[in-house]
């Protein structure tokens, strides 16, 4: 009787354990006081994938990619700091630049114990996370790279002229014009311009990101990093640096129907990077609204392939 207690018990640890390894946790990491929202999924035993979200979005943008990949990886998507669940509570100091959110990062990392892990990165997660692979080489096993710019050629006429612009700090002028970009119409247009089918993307994508953006000091943190991108720029030549004394395994998938990042951003890559893959999506910015099946298998069998992946 007792070893078939024992038995029935180790088998409901073992269901219960399965269960949760299948299904997306919700949870809180403190940062320096800094409440940090992540998802995470997947055995932690299995290869980590760490997703880096892009402008304006949050964890959200990839909750279609994290159920996909599950099965296979450990998955963390956090939100930065003036982005999706993330708080700054009052009192708590945080400065909204690249290099505060690549801090606020690393300090994540830490906190969660990761010291090997594939980097996923898109838009803004580009500046974040090739700040972080720049000083933590060793903590990179692979890139996935998705419509995350790195060369000057990459930016589009009008983002380039848009960076200079608002380089200059805050002042009436640049507050009008990123008070457009934040705006209904100005997120839409980052979603829809240059996806193959817009009529079949879902609004919930870009009303969650318009809803974040009522909040006056996420608000406030996402003005003060747009007005910080020239300090990306400035950095594109360390970042270059680094692929070619690293050369990680890099997957590079690409909505080349991007305004805001052009294809020849994606194929810059390949300069630096000899052995990067490289594959262009009939897409747009947010690419994962219409692909993110292709995306999932492309990921997998890169990572499978390509990449060896410890905890």
């Amino acid at each position: 009787m007792k070893s078939t207690i024992i038995g029935l018990c180790i088998a409901l640890f073992s269901s219960l354990e399965a269960q949760a390894a299948t299904q997306v946790a919700y949870r809180t990491q403190d940062v320096d006081g800094i409440k940090i929202f992540y998802r995470e999924a997947g055995n932690p035993a299995n290869p980590t994938i760490l997703l880096l979200h892009g402008f304006p979005s949050s964890s959200h943008m990839y909750r279609n990619l994290i159920p996909a990949l599950m099965g296979k990886f450990h998955v963390i998507a956090p939100d930065y700091p003036g982005s999706g669940y993330s708080e700054v509570p009052e009192g708590v100091s945080f400065t909204p630049t690249f290099d505060g959110l690549a801090d606020v990062m690393t300090r994540f990392v830490e906190k969660k114990g990761l010291t090997k892990f594939a980097l996923y990165v898109q838009d803004f997660g580009g500046p974040v996370g090739f700040r972080i692979a720049a000083k933590h080489p060793e903590w990179i096993s692979s890139l996935v790279i998705q419509n995350a710019n790195a060369y000057k050629e990459g930016l589009s006429a009008q983002v380039a002229s848009d960076i200079k612009q608002l380089s200059v700090g805050i002042n009436a002028e640049t507050e009008q014009a990123m008070s457009q970009v934040l705006s209904p119409q100005g997120v839409q247009f980052m979603y829809k311009t240059g996806a193959r089918n817009p009529e079949q993307l879902s609004p919930d994508a870009w009303m969650h990101d318009q809803d974040g953006l009522q909040n006056a000091l996420n608000r406030k943190i996402q003005m003060g990093l747009l007005v910080d991108y020239h300090t990306n720029v400035e950095q594109y030549p360390a970042w270059h640096a680094y692929f070619r004394k690293s050369q990680p395994p890099t997957l590079i998938v690409w909505g080349k129907n991007d305004p805001l990042f052009v294809e020849a951003g994606a194929k810059a890559y390949l300069r630096d990077i000899k052995n990067a893959e490289l594959h262009l999506l009939d897409s747009g910015h947010f690419a994962l609204e219409e692909d993110s099946a292709e995306i999932a298998s492309r990921v997998t069998s890169f990572i499978e392939t390509r990449a060896t992946l410890t905890r």
